[in-house]
């Protein structure tokens, strides 16, 4: 996969990751969310599982404090 793609797939997930409909996920739902697939899709493109989940953390948890999720 090239890594044009791998960055585009990793940012429409994360960007996603954290968007839960009719549950009302809490920050830390949506940063476990987020962590989640940022450690998967970090560890299919090669890359560091530990920095992808971090990042996925931080989208998750902070997806609905700049209105992408809410």
């Amino acid at each position: 996969m090239s890594k044009k793609i791998a960055a585009v797939l990793a940012f429409g997930l994360l960007a996603l990751a954290g968007c839960t409909q009719g549950i009302n996920p809490t920050d830390t739902d949506r940063a476990l969310i987020g962590a989640g697939t940022g450690a998967v899709i970090a560890d299919l493109s090669g890359h560091s599982v530990l920095g992808g989940a971090a990042a996925g953390a931080a989208a998750g948890a902070l997806c609905d404090d700049v209105r992408l999720c809410q």
